[in-house]
Parts: structure tokens; sequence; C-alpha cells
């Protein structure tokens, strides 16, 4: 799922004059030269990497879909050169007919596509509801008490989480309304297309009507609030969405598929529509990783020699285990030492079939790096899905999962939605105000656990690019060794005012550092050779 961060997801004006809310490219700063904690990666590439050779690496991205014509992102999208485009052929015998830039495992073969879904907690309710009806013997409760738990469990979570929505889409309806309407307002007032702070804040009070004093105050609130237009609009369309379809039992979105959710069926379902209806969460993410860094355009990506691998299977709602795992798997088989996971959920009845693509990426030397999610909740005691962990026991060892770091210091340095855990996070990497690329030329900030994972998967494909003679578990210890411990640095928990030490929060209690992986990934080269 595009996890929301607490009530809705952030996102500011899109590109030119912008109120961001921190420097652009602070993900790739330096904390000394800079004075902003980043992950030091235009350094490394200043001090460490300038004339060094490189390979290309193929990152697989799954995710929602991805502007693969995007200004900044066209140029490194992956193009599958066995594929003869448009001949409805399966010209190198894949499995996947016309898979040009990769997959989609969410549409349908009329070039359909699923946009908005349920929540996995409402698919597996209404399958209970049918199993036990509205009034179930005593005798099926007894032989099914754990189902039944859960079957009441889910339906009060349901149950408080629509009303929750309910509740505030009227509000956030009546603020966006609101705050466009102020916007409009002072757009004829400054005589400008785009509103910014410091010129409303000019505007003087006495030479105007009530009409437009009251716009700039409403404006100026909310702004000072973090909030944007795209922020309300954010939040109507989040709430709608989950009173219509996240937590409707009636909801069917999956017909256009066509396919048997009993049955992996690799190979047998989805279309080569990688754009999909909604690629802004996709494209945000691979703009992070691969923007490119030389073109005078837009933003920067973390790695500068890689193509992205295309791989749809998140919707508006939750992913299913079945796509999920399929998207490992066309990754890997088609070349991705990459791939990032920017998505999750509460729940993974089938996580059988995750669990052998995981172990399949892992048998095939596969960095896979998972955004630990936005619900800020200790995911030792709450697990958030996908995993490492096997149901049959033991780890996947080629496993990254990432917490979001704030760009302010302690005690705000951990973001206030992320998941953390001493041992389910590994470590933390920038995650708030995140600027990159949007759909239609454009970029904007946004900010989740789904921005920082997709930072460290720049990193471990940098490393792979600059040092190809370093594993998959290789890569992970580098990253994680080589990041700024911080383990002492008293900051909130995630979601509260307690504090605690950084070091509680993940394994490591450090932040990502690409200086310091290039460092390190040079000195354990040098030793191999």
């Amino acid at each position: 799922m595009k996890k929301t961060i607490g009530i809705i997801l952030f996102a500011v004006i899109a590109a030119n004059a912008q109120n961001l809310k921190t420097k652009p490219n602070w993900h790739n700063l330096d904390y000394a030269k800079d004075g902003i904690r980043g992950m030091s990666t235009e350094k490394a590439y200043a001090e460490l990497l300038k004339d060094k050779p490189s390979k290309t690496v193929i990152v697989g991205v799954i995710d929602s879909g991805i502007d693969i014509n995007h200004e900044d992102l066209k140029n490194v999208i992956w193009v599958n050169t066995r594929e003869i485009p448009g001949n409805g052929k399966d010209d190198d015998e894949n499995g996947f007919i016309d898979d040009v830039n990769g997959w989609d495992f969410i549409g349908g073969a009329d070039g359909t596509d699923v946009n908005q879904e349920q929540l996995e907690m409402t698919r597996i309710y209404k399958n209970l509801k049918q199993k036990f009806g509205d009034n179930p013997k005593k005798r099926l409760i007894k032989k099914n008490k754990s189902d039944y738990n859960l079957y009441k469990k889910l339906e009060i979570d349901i149950k408080d989480k629509r009303e929750e929505a309910e509740k505030y889409l009227p509000m956030y309806t009546n603020m966006y309304k609101k705050f466009t309407e102020a916007e409009e307002t002072l757009k004829a007032v400054l005589k400008k297309d785009v509103v910014l702070t410091a010129d409303v804040e000019q505007i003087k009070d006495e030479n105007f009507d009530r009409s437009v004093r009251q716009a700039k105050q409403f404006w100026l609130q909310l702004t000072a609030m973090g909030a944007t237009l795209s922020d309300l609009k954010d939040g109507v369309q989040h709430f709608e969405d989950e009173v219509k379809f996240n937590y409707n039992l009636d909801f069917e979105p999956r017909k256009v598929v066509g396919d048997d959710l009993s049955k992996l069926q690799y190979g047998k379902y989805g279309n080569n529509e990688v754009t999909g209806p909604d690629a802004m969460h996709g494209t945000h993410v691979a703009g992070i990783i691969a923007a490119q860094r030389e073109n005078g355009l837009g933003v920067k990506g973390v790695a500068d020699n890689v193509k992205i691998m295309v791989i749809r299977c998140v919707p508006n709602g939750d992913e299913r285990d079945k796509d999920v795992a399929n998207a490992i798997r066309y990754a890997v088989d088609n070349g991705a030492q990459v791939i990032n996971m920017s998505f999750g959920k509460a729940y993974s009845p089938d996580k059988k079939w995750v669990d052998e693509a995981v172990k399949y990426a892992e048998s095939k030397d596969v960095v896979l790096v998972a955004a630990s999610g936005n619900d800020n909740l200790d995911i030792d005691q709450e697990v958030h899905y996908p995993v490492r962990e096997y149901l049959n026991g033991g780890q996947a060892q080629n496993w990254i999962s990432v917490g979001a770091l704030n760009h302010e210091e302690a005690p705000d340095l951990a973001a206030t939605f992320s998941n953390y855990g001493k041992k389910g996070v590994d470590v933390f990497a920038p995650g708030v105000a995140i600027y990159s690329t949007v759909p239609g030329n454009k970029y904007e900030e946004k900010q989740g656990t789904s921005m920082a994972s997709p930072a460290v998967a720049g990193v471990a494909a940098l490393l792979r690019s600059y040092f190809p003679s370093l594993t998959a578990p290789q890569i992970k210890n580098i990253i994680l060794d080589s990041s700024v411990k911080l383990p002492d640095a008293t900051v909130k928990i995630p979601g509260g005012e307690e504090k605690v030490k950084f070091g509680d929060l993940s394994v490591t209690g450090g932040v990502v550092n690409t200086y310091n992986a290039v460092k390190m990934a040079t000195q354990m080269t040098q030793k191999q050779q």
C-alpha cells in the first residue's frame, strides 16, 4: 500500500518557484559541509568516485507505476532489448509478451488497470464473515477459535477506521475548498500564478477589503502548519478512498485482471502498461534512486549509472502477496541486482509465496531494500509485511529494512511517522521533505519510509555499479556498518513525546552515509585483489 503519513500524504507545490520545507537535495548533502544530516552522496562523487569506472546496474522498482517519459527519468528506464515492441509476441521467451520496460501485475489483458483496492484486513474480514456468518454455531467457533478472534478484531478495527474516515472527509473537503478559494484570491491580488509565503506576508491589510484579509490570514495559518493545497487534496482523496474502496466489503476491483487468486500464475496474467492510472508514488521513488545527475534538470538521483525496471503491483490500497511474489521473481529473472519495495501492510495471508520469491532473490544475489512503514509502530511487536523472516525459520541475508530520518536534529531526528524496531529496522535514511520527480515533468516534496527506502536502494545500486565484485550480503553489511552511528542521541519516539535513545530504534542506531559506504567498499575490494 502507498501508505499515508499520519492523516495525509504530504506533497508541496510543483516545479519552479516553491515553498520547500528544506534544501531540495538535502538527502544527498553532507552534515559537516552543508549543516544538514544527509547521506554525503555529493561528497562521495566529488572526492571518491571522480573518474572511477562503473558498470550499469538494473534496479527493479516494485511500485504503483512510473512515468517513463519524465524528462529526468526517460533516459534511465530499463529497456528489454530482447523484446520487439508491439508485435504481440514473447520474443525473449521469458513468459511475458511485449514487456519492454517491465510488467504490470495488476492489469488486465485488455490494457485496463487496477487503481483502487481494498486493504488486506478488509479482504480477510470479508472471507471470515462468509465463513462464520452473523450467528455462528458454538462448535464452529470452538473449532476455529483463532480465526474467530481475528474476525471479531477486524470487525472492530474496520468499523473504527471507517468512522474516522467519515469524520475527517468533510473536514478536509471544507479546508480544501477554503484553501483553494483563498489561493485564487491571493493570486489575483499578487498577479502571480504561484503563491509564496514571502509575497503573501507583504500584502498590507489596510489596502484591501475583508475578503482579501481573510484569505491572507487563512492561507498563512495553514501554511505555517506545514500544509499546502496539494496536502489537502491528498487528504480528501485519502479519506474518499478509505470510505469508497479500502474498507468497502462490496468493492471487487480484481475482476479486470481475470486471474485465479488461489494460484501464482507467473507469466499468465497482467499487461505491459507500466505507468498505470496513478504513477505519482512510483515516479517519486524512481527519481530518488536514479534521476539523471548531470542533465541540469530537476533533481539528482543517488546512483549515476543505473536502469530502472518498472514493475507495477501496488494499488491505492494493499498489494496482494501473489503480485509481490511474482514481481520479485520477474525482477530477478530479468537482471535486476537491486530491488526497491516501498510498500507494506499489516497482514500477509499468502506469505509463503513471498518467502519463496525472497529466497529466490537471495539465491541469485539480489539486494532487497524495504520501507519499514509509516504507522509509528514498533515492528518488533507489530509486524509490517513484507519481512525478511521466513515462515519456516531463518531470514534473508540480502534484506535491508529502512526507517525514515527527519532533516531536523535531535530530538526530532526520527520522522514522526516512521516505524522502528531494534530488530526489525536496520538503519535510518532521509525520508522527510524529499524533493523528487512526479508525473508530467514535475517535481515535489514527499515524505515517508517510501522515500527513505529508495535512498538506500540508490546507495546499494551505486555500490554494485562501482564495485561489481561485492555480493548482496556484503553490500548490506557495508551499508549498515558504514552508517553514521548516533546511538546515544536522545530523540522523540516516532508518533509520541517520550524520549528514547536513537540506538533503540534500529539494529545499527545509524544513518546511511554514501561517502562512508564507498570508502569501506574501496577498502574491502582492495583486500580482495
